[in-house]
């Protein structure tokens, strides 16, 4: 059961491998089961690779199946349309196109299989990447509000120094009517006279300014500071709503250009095994010499040419004859007086009935 399973994998004619020897059946069926791996492999890989598309099972199982069944057809077709000629060069040119179809098929197949194996290797790349794509993110975003920070940064910083400035101001008032009621500056008279009086009165007008000032700026300082939070809390939202498309960063194609970053050689050596795989069922028709299965096929498909070419040529001579044949009636016709006669009665009668409607159309147009 299972090697006719696998015969009919192999797309032979099963009639004919019926009359064959055992181990031309047993050579068809290790054909037909290369074919059938194949495709189940290439199901395996499909499955897998759409998994990381759609991330769901029954999804990627459904057209992971579709597709392990074109490659199955495509397998059997290739095989089955491989003839043997006897002539290796005429093989050879047969088969490329065939081959390289085999070349194409191997690619798509390994290339999911090789990120499911070396998937650690692939999630560690994807991890770099991530945290890469993670710091360029927050400074990309930074970039956005930095500008308006330090803008307020230095408003804070400029009402500060407004304040320091007062602040020596004051305190330089402060010094000169202590000194001017002390002696050691100014009138250099001890005691609070009308100059002590003057200099106290800068001094307490202009520390009042000093404190309305403060009041004033604290409250410019607490409102940038209150923006400054708030950019920053708006900073920290963007940062956060962002960073899921960066964990979602490991789809197929993330996978595949993370996988073209580890070593080539384990990679190409898996590509070369599937290549084997695919290419195996077509070299072993190419190298098999030319068997008991492979004349029958021939001798059938001759003996159908052949009574096609027999019908064809026997309807062109009966065609022919036929020609030659209605040539010689007509010709034989051609002399008879009493066909001659009638049809020039009736040519008569023909041109009589057309003078008379035109003479008829005639008359009405007047």
């Amino acid at each position: 059961m299972l090697k006719q399973f696998f015969i009919v994998c192999s797309g032979s004619d099963t009639q004919i491998l019926e009359n064959c020897s055992v181990g031309e059946q047993n050579k068809y069926a290790g054909i037909g089961a290369t074919v059938f791996f194949t495709a189940l492999m290439a199901f395996i890989a499909a499955s897998y690779a759409l998994y990381t598309v759609f991330d769901n099972l029954y999804t990627a199982i459904f057209f992971g199946l579709i597709w392990g069944l074109l490659i199955f057809n495509l397998d059997r077709f290739i095989v089955s349309t491989i003839k043997k000629t006897g002539n290796v060069i005429d093989e050879l040119i047969q088969a490329s196109p065939r081959i390289l179809l085999a070349i194409i098929i191997a690619v798509v197949i390994a290339k999911p299989l090789e990120l499911k194996i070396f998937e650690k290797e692939i999630n560690q790349v994807l991890l770099e990447q991530k945290n890469n794509l993670t710091l360029a993110n927050k400074n990309q975003i930074a970039n956005q509000f930095n500008p308006s920070i330090e803008n307020l940064y230095k408003e804070i910083t400029a009402l500060q120094q407004q304040i320091e400035v007062k602040e020596a101001e004051v305190n330089a008032l402060y010094d000169t009517y202590i000194a001017e009621a002390e002696g050691t500056a100014g009138t250099k008279l001890l005691g609070k006279g009308p100059v002590y009086k003057e200099k106290r009165e800068k001094h307490d007008a202009l520390l009042a300014e000093l404190q309305q000032l403060k009041i004033e700026n604290k409250a410019k300082i607490t409102s940038a500071e209150a923006q400054i939070a708030a950019l920053k809390g708006d900073y920290e939202v963007q940062v956060v709503n962002t960073q899921p498309i960066i964990n979602n960063f490991d789809g197929l194609m993330a996978r595949v250009n993370a996988l073209d970053k580890l070593p080539w050689l384990p990679s190409f050596f898996i590509f070369l095994l599937f290549l084997a795989i695919e290419t195996s069922p077509i070299l072993a028709k190419l190298l098999s010499p030319k068997s008991s299965y492979d004349f029958k096929l021939e001798d059938q498909e001759t003996a159908i040419k052949t009574n096609v070419l027999q019908n064809k040529h026997q309807r062109e001579a009966m065609l022919k004859a036929d020609y030659a044949i209605n040539d010689r009636i007509y010709t034989d016709i051609e002399n008879e007086d009493e066909l001659y006669n009638y049809k020039r009665k009736k040519a008569r009668e023909l041109m009589q009935l057309q003078a008379d409607a035109f003479y008829k159309h005639q008359k009405n147009a007047f």
